[in-house]
């Protein structure tokens, strides 16, 4: 069974609640930015679960995404997530985020040839949260349950197009904490046809 809110199917486990544990102490005083100079990944499906959120709640802006290869969030003159709220240095759609927002200091690569995806840690030197949840390995198992689940979710949504552009960004401050196999849809999706 799944529950739906805003348009967006979940495990029960995983509510838009507690799509991602409250890490607000340490991201609210981070000056690093991680809403400043990224776009993260905005799927068809993602884009309607927000376009629903902003509705519900009455927020109000205007031309919310762009597209290049793949949808983001609009940035605003300074370069930052047009859904980041400077003054309270918390996000405007929290609860339906986008998937890598979610998965916050774990980001992930595929890998063709052993059909593997991949998962690294950012640095602290980039992240606060990644050395924070990397001392509390509680924490970390936790957030990696969570994370996994909105990244497989994004990498299985995403066209091959798309999805080549994501894995195209590099992240040079991180460091491998894992791997589990894919989804032999996603590697088909990924090779190039002959």
């Amino acid at each position: 069974m799944c529950v739906s809110l805003y348009g967006l199917n979940m495990r029960p486990e995983i509510s838009v609640q507690n799509r991602q544990a409250d890490f607000f102490q340490v991201c609210g005083s981070c000056r690093i930015g991680c809403c400043n100079g990224v776009r993260p990944p905005i799927t068809t499906k993602r884009k309607a679960i927000i376009e629903n959120y902003l509705n519900a709640e009455g927020v109000k802006i205007e031309a919310h995404f762009n597209e290049i290869v793949y949808t983001f969030p609009r940035e605003t003159e300074d370069g930052y997530c047009i859904f980041f709220q400077k003054e309270t240095r918390r996000c405007r759609i929290h609860p339906v985020k986008p998937e890598t927002c979610v998965a916050g200091p774990v980001t992930f690569d595929i890998n063709l040839e052993t059909g593997k995806i991949e998962w690294f840690l950012k640095m602290e030197a980039i992240c606060p949260l990644a050395g924070e949840l990397y001392e509390d390995k509680k924490a970390l198992l936790s957030h990696m349950e969570s994370a996994k689940y909105e990244i497989l979710n994004l990498v299985h949504d995403l066209n091959a197009a798309e999805l080549h552009e994501i894995l195209k960004i590099e992240e040079p401050e991180t460091f491998k904490i894992g791997e589990d196999n894919t989804d032999p849809e996603v590697i088909t999706k990924l090779k190039p046809s002959v």
